[in-house]
């Protein structure tokens, strides 16, 4: 048991750090742009499509979803469960919070969904047509996030209490937990969908 806890404490260290590599900010750089001055200065794939270009906010984000679904899989794979929970929560942790920008990150949206797609893919796939669906409906990517994390929300509680079969209550909590952080960086969204309804 000492040396499970001792390994998940490394594992997820090291998917903290890797979290905290942040793409959007790379490409920028490289590109001559700095996106914490530019668009919404949010460091992450919308952001960058807006100001760099859809090809390149593309690229962020296929390297987003890389970036935890590579890392949470292999754990998976070679520890099991609770290892990958522990380190793909980790890794959208270090892309929220960035050691290496101040703290000061992405939104957590396609990070959460990489981790996601390495545990339960299924679910991952679900998200992606709830959230074309809010997308059509309310045409802000903001607030489709929204929708598609309240929706994790629901099937976390449901995994959580035993009612989803292909989820189960470890994952379940897990799911919850993303979402609520997620929900958590999207919160001016919120504010904004708000008053745009009540406009």
């Amino acid at each position: 048991m000492v040396l499970l806890v001792g390994e998940l404490v490394v594992l997820a260290v090291l998917a903290f750090l890797l979290g905290g590599v942040n793409p959007a900010t790379l490409v920028a750089r490289g590109l001559g742009r700095d996106l914490r001055s530019a668009g919404s200065g949010n460091p992450g794939a919308t952001n960058a499509g807006r100001v760099l270009g859809r090809k390149w906010g593309v690229l962020v984000l296929a390297l987003d979803v890389l970036k935890a679904w590579l890392p949470t899989v292999l754990v998976l794979r070679s520890i099991g469960t609770l290892g990958a929970v522990v380190v793909g929560l980790a890794v959208v942790l270090g892309h929220v919070w960035s050691p290496f920008l101040r703290g000061r990150g992405g939104k957590g949206v396609a990070c959460a969904l990489g981790a996601i797609l390495a545990i339960v893919p299924w679910v991952a796939l679900g998200a992606l047509v709830l959230f074309g669906v809010a997308l059509a409906l309310v045409r802000y990517i903001g607030e489709a996030s929204v929708v598609v994390t309240l929706g994790l929300v629901v099937v976390g509680v449901l995994g959580l209490v035993g009612v989803v079969g292909y989820v189960e209550p470890l994952v379940g909590g897990w799911l919850v937990v993303l979402a609520l952080l997620v929900l958590y960086r999207h919160r001016r969204n919120v504010v904004a969908w708000w008053g745009r309804r009540r406009g």
